[in-house]
């Protein structure tokens, strides 16, 4: 598979681009789970943004990789200007001796999968749709980090994950099935710039339930399995304090009736 890092879109729009569903590391593991082997990843700079299309080719494609054959989607550009089309791999596979299979888009419902469907099932809190649309459930994955210890400071002690993206794709409380570890946890989630003690910076954090020893540096996959509010700012601590306890519980009732 060949994929670009930043995306595209990153590279010409910064913070304007739409969120981004999956991190970097976070596609290498789905490219993984689905059995391809090789994965060449392009430095998305000035450099390769001003590259023909036909340079493309020749450099990656055919002196590079030796392409036999090639799976594009529909509609697909590539190259200065997005100049390069599937016409112009047409042209260079009877020069270069390659094939050509052009795909269609996946449908759901009748409608195209794509990801301004998923960031609106997150965003709503759909995630029986967002299942459907992705095949697994969504998740987000990162290193455990050191935060400032609020959560414990106030009796829920939270795993931190720094999203490392402009913006995130979904925000709020959510159940949530913890991945990583020694076995599977599950735990609520929180999800936004905690505008209560006046942060700025994206953060995941997870209570992750029966979970009692220090977990820092581990990798975590975090799935997302239920909605339980949206974000919002508090007045104190103690409000904050007393909503959290409630979110912890209504977690638990729906985790305890879900999985039985």
């Amino acid at each position: 598979m060949i994929t670009f890092e930043p995306q595209p879109r990153e590279y010409f729009q910064g913070k304007l681009v739409p969120a981004r569903l999956t991190r970097f590391r976070e596609k290498v593991e789905l490219i993984r789970e689905i059995g391809i082997t090789y994965l060449l990843c392009l430095p998305f700079d000035e450099k390769l943004q001003t590259t023909t299309a036909d340079c493309l080719i020749e450099k990656y494609l055919v002196e590079t990789l030796s392409i036999q054959h090639i799976v594009v989607g529909k509609d697909f550009r590539f190259g200065k200007d997005a100049s390069g089309s599937v016409q112009t791999l047409r042209s260079a596979a009877e020069e270069y001796r390659f094939t050509i299979a052009q795909i269609e888009p996946c449908e759901y419902s009748g409608a195209t999968i794509s990801s301004t469907r998923v960031r609106k099932s997150l965003q709503s809190g759909d995630f029986n749709t967002t299942t459907a649309l992705l095949g697994r459930n969504y998740f987000m994955m990162g290193p455990v980090v050191v935060g400032n210890r609020f959560g414990g400071n106030i009796g829920i002690p939270t795993a931190n994950i720094r999203l490392q993206r402009y913006r995130s794709p979904l925000e709020g409380i959510f159940a949530v099935r913890v991945e990583g570890l020694e076995k599977e946890y599950y735990g609520a989630a929180y999800v936004g710039t905690r505008p209560t003690i006046g942060g700025t910076e994206p953060l995941l954090e997870v209570h992750i339930f029966n979970l009692h020893r220090e977990i820092y540096g581990e990798q975590l996959k975090v799935c997302f399995l239920k909605k339980v509010r949206s974000d919002e700012k508090f007045d104190s601590i103690d409000k904050l304090k007393k909503q959290m306890d409630r979110d912890i519980s209504t977690v638990q009732n729906w985790l305890s009736s879900s999985l039985q």
